[in-house]
């Protein structure tokens, strides 16, 4: 069931991109996070055209801390996922694991993803330097041409980064340069959506929103959000929901 043949509305690329334009204020592009197969059909099957891969989910269901995951587990995780479904997927790939453009467009094809989530947090936790960030982002554009959607996130405001909505405008902007197809300041506050969306122009924005909670989709929508993702919180939320039949399991099992 691999997403990246070509079918009648075009490329999984090209209908993932599609996605994200001429969308109205209040109606942004929701997409679930799948961590495994499982949770990837039952998004499908709710109705959702597109996916896309929480990093941190991905390494709880594999028995990692976020950001710990071995490159080869991610990219299995990944391949796996888009088997599943007929939907594109969306890959969070977290920094890049260190690789090159070139390989890093090379391990995503093969994996059937036709688009990534990429950080600019360094391997130490760090930000990194900006400009040198947009321009890593640049070789990932020039290597994967227009068949890879391309969302820069930023780290701005999870980093205790001094005047967080100004530093992330300022590194949106360079990565928009850079070839960037989204930009993604994870966690910035639905107050500080309207000032990135004029600051971006056309280009899609992304918003961090909880599983349950929080402004309404429509309302980030109408704020300037583009789309919407999750993080973890939909596998936390399964997990709670687990934990919570099995000690009903077990309480019936006690009689």
């Amino acid at each position: 069931m691999s997403t990246t043949g070509s079918g009648p509305g075009g490329s999984a690329a090209q209908v993932l991109r599609g996605l994200h334009r001429d969308r109205a204020a209040g109606d942004p592009l929701v997409l679930p996070g799948p961590w495994d197969a499982v949770s990837a059909r039952a998004f499908e099957a709710a109705g959702f055209p597109a996916l896309a891969t929480p990093s941190a989910a991905i390494a709880v269901s594999l028995g990692y801390e976020d950001g710990a995951t071995p490159a080869a587990e991610m990219f299995a995780a990944v391949t796996r996922i888009v088997r599943a479904v007929s939907v594109p997927v969306t890959a969070d790939l977290e920094g890049g694991y260190g690789l090159p453009a070139p390989e890093l467009v090379e391990r995503v094809r093969e994996s059937g993803a036709v688009g990534v989530n990429l950080e600019d947090t360094g391997p130490s936790g760090e930000l990194k330097d900006p400009r040198a960030h947009a321009e890593w982002l640049a070789e990932v554009r020039a290597a994967a041409g227009p068949e890879l959607f391309v969302n820069a996130r930023v780290d701005t405001y999870i980093r205790g980064t001094s005047g967080p909505l100004e530093a992330a405008i300022a590194r949106a902007l360079l990565y928009a340069e850079a070839g960037a197809d989204c930009v993604y300041p994870i966690a910035a506050p639905a107050a500080d959506l309207p000032a990135l969306r004029a600051a971006l122009g056309g280009l899609p924005l992304n918003a961090l929103a909880a599983p349950h909670g929080g402004p309404a989709f429509a309302e980030l929508g109408r704020l300037g959000a583009t789309r919407i993702t999750f993080g973890p919180g939909l596998l936390l939320r399964a997990r709670d929901d687990l934990a919570a039949l099995a000690t009903g399991i077990r309480e019936n099992a006690r009689g």
